[in-house]
């Protein structure tokens, strides 16, 4: 389950996917996208797998502008924090 690949309306579509998600990559966004940005709720995501059960890993796919070395610790707290880990 890719948390980047709907642009419009993405909860409704992620929960339709989330009972077959054997896999999840959250993308991130600081400093903008390179080629679109999401203000994803993952607290929301993290909800929405929960209901399902999902007990697999959730991979960072960073996609932001900001340097690597500050964008990921964001990523990586940011994610901890949703799904309280």
């Amino acid at each position: 389950m890719d948390t980047g690949n709907f642009l419009e309306e993405p909860y409704p579509k992620l929960e339709k996917i989330a009972p077959k998600a054997v896999f999840v990559q959250a993308k991130t966004y600081f400093g903008g996208g390179e080629w679109y940005s999401l203000d994803l709720d993952y607290k929301r995501v993290a909800g929405i797998l929960s209901d399902v059960g999902y007990q697999g890993y959730v991979a960072i796919e960073f996609e932001g502008k900001e340097n690597a070395e500050t964008g990921v610790p964001k990523s990586v707290d940011l994610l901890r924090s949703a799904f309280e880990i």
